[in-house]
């Protein structure tokens, strides 16, 4: 199994906001996305830029991941900004609206053209009907393309939905996205949740995107880490049972026997490989902190 980075909570910081990517490097985020688009205005684009780019390059950010979300390819910013983000080497480029894989083409073009490291990966959102519908397509673009990132608002208001609690409009969409993922092995992280004050139906959101398959969710808010972190991560009885799967797994492989049970539960090859994978993330979760 491939070395798992912990991506359960990835929290949006305005990269204008001086403060706020002072703070960032105080917080219990798995991953950061400074960002250049939604919260920067158009006559301070310049200025986040460099302030963002100077904090990717700094290395005052401990484990966390960190990434610049850049303008998008249809606007006047993008360019400069994939040019200073590539000299800046964060470990990934995330790219709003990307629809097609020849738009993942293009980014992996110009990030190898501004000279890259090859540690900057791209993280695709997907906010669209049309990005929904070529998901599997955008996904295996390209081998740099690790992570899709569900960008909800967008898909709701394009769908012409309400939010209402379990998300009913969306399923199809978010099911679309996950099918793809999972089909080319990349990771895949929910969208956001619009209401900070509203911590319980945060929860809820959080449990349901970790049943559907989802490796973590963005953030907005710095007290939507604790939970998230919580609900995306192995709780202690889900260790202790997987623990139990693989030891009686491997007992009776060395016993020669044909038949497992634990809890009186017949285990096959594909309950040990997901208590293999419970135990790697919940490993690579004490490795983070």
């Amino acid at each position: 199994m491939a070395e798992l980075r912990p991506r359960r909570s990835v929290l949006y910081m305005p990269g204008a906001n001086e403060r706020a990517l002072e703070k960032a490097k105080t917080l219990d985020a798995d991953a950061l996305i400074l960002d250049l688009e939604d919260s920067v205005a158009p006559d301070a684009k310049a200025d986040g830029r460099k302030r963002v780019c100077e904090a990717a390059a700094s290395g005052e950010y401990g484990r966390r991941e960190l990434t610049i979300r850049v303008n998008g390819l249809d606007t006047e910013w993008h360019a400069d900004d994939i040019r200073a983000a590539a000299e800046a080497g964060p470990d990934a480029i995330v790219v709003p609206k990307v629809n097609s894989a020849a738009e993942v083409h293009a980014i992996e073009r110009s990030l190898e053209a501004a000279g890259a490291p090859d540690k900057t990966a791209i993280w695709a959102m997907v906010e669209t009907p049309i990005a929904m519908l070529h998901a599997y397509d955008i996904a295996a673009a390209s081998e740099r393309l690790s992570v899709l990132v569900m960008g909800t608002n967008d898909l709701a208001k394009e769908l012409h939905a309400e939010h209402v609690p379990g998300r009913a409009p969306l399923l199809g969409g978010l099911s679309l996205a996950l099918l793809a993922a999972r089909a080319t092995g990349k990771v895949i992280l929910d969208g956001v949740y619009n209401d900070v004050k509203d911590l319980d139906g945060f929860a809820e959101e959080c449990l349901q995107g970790r049943q559907f398959g989802f490796d973590g969710k963005t953030l907005i808010h710095p007290g939507q880490l604790e939970p998230c972190n919580r609900i995306f991560a192995p709780s202690d009885a889900e260790i202790a049972h997987s623990e139990k799967i693989i030891e009686a797994f491997e007992a009776a492989t060395r016993e020669g026997r044909g038949v497992v049970t634990v809890d009186g539960r017949m285990i096959e090859n594909l309950h040990v490989d997901n208590a293999r994978r419970v135990l790697a993330v919940a490993a690579a979760i004490r490795d983070r902190a």
